[in-house]
């Protein structure tokens, strides 16, 4: 049975639909079946994959309020067994329009749940926000990602977030771990985000990945080209860092399932 994760940040512009598009396509070229679920409306992740959201008939919208099969809006991309449900611009209205929906937080939970054992991974992009649709995605979630920019802010918004977690799990997900948090937006050259990491592994020592993404203008360019940063330059920074985060994750499942245990929750 696959495992759906959820790269989640209520925070913008802290790499996130980089981190889903690149992890999720990093574990692909490891040998995984990975679906890529944009479900962000800015369909950053659909275009950064190579798909022009706006020339797609069908997308997220459409599974969500029952106009489609979830598996009729699935997409390949040209990685093999790297696949994607794209978003569109209709699905900016779903906040909207599933507010009287029947069940409305587990659309995607109950869509989600026949592709588990189709895959190894499920990864998916979420909203910068803590809306409807971000619910829909903790709630079909096994784990979260959080990306977290190397910035004094940083502390205060992953407290927010795991608030946030915490009702989720009490309410609806009670299972919902944390895989981990990754320090993205790294400058080595930077005393501020040298102070940053350093206190976020001192609170959060046991969640922090070892892998750090630093800053860096090819993963920033790559979007542009509709590539992912492997296909654009495989030997830059990122490609390297987004590697062996993708490493570490199969790694920590990899013992997770030896041990027959859950990863140690996250603790504040």
């Amino acid at each position: 049975m696959g495992r759906i994760v959820a790269v989640v940040n209520q925070k913008g512009g802290v790499g996130k639909t980089t981190t889903a598009v690149n992890l999720a396509a990093y574990l692909a070229e490891k040998g995984k079946i990975v679906l890529l679920v944009d479900v962000d409306p800015q369909a950053n992740a659909t275009s950064g994959v190579g798909h022009n959201y706006r020339e797609l008939a069908h997308g997220l919208y459409d599974a969500l309020v029952g106009a489609k099969t979830f598996r009729e809006i699935i997409h390949s991309t040209v990685i093999d067994g790297f696949r994607i449900a794209p978003a569109t611009p209709a699905l900016a209205g779903a906040n909207v329009e599933l507010v009287n929906v029947e069940r409305r937080e587990f659309r995607l939970r109950d869509m989600l749940e026949e592709m588990v054992p189709s895959y190894d991974y499920i990864i998916i992009d979420c909203p910068p926000s803590l809306g409807l649709l971000t619910v829909n995605s903790l709630v079909a979630a096994h784990e979260v990602l959080i990306p977290v920019q190397a910035e004094y802010y940083a502390l205060e918004g992953l407290g927010q977030l795991l608030e946030t977690l915490d009702l989720v799990r009490e309410s609806i997900n009670p299972h919902l771990k944390v895989l981990g948090a990754v320090i993205t937006m790294f400058s080595g050259a930077n005393k501020l985000s040298k102070d940053v990491e350093q206190e976020l592994r001192k609170f959060f020592p046991s969640k922090i990945f070892d892998t750090i993404i630093p800053r860096n203008v090819k993963l920033a360019e790559a979007p542009s080209f509709g590539k992912v940063i492997m296909h654009y330059d495989k030997f830059s920074r990122g490609a390297t860092a987004y590697s062996s985060l993708a490493d570490e994750v199969i790694e920590i499942h990899k013992i997770e399932d030896a041990a027959h245990q859950p990863v140690k929750e996250f603790v504040l």
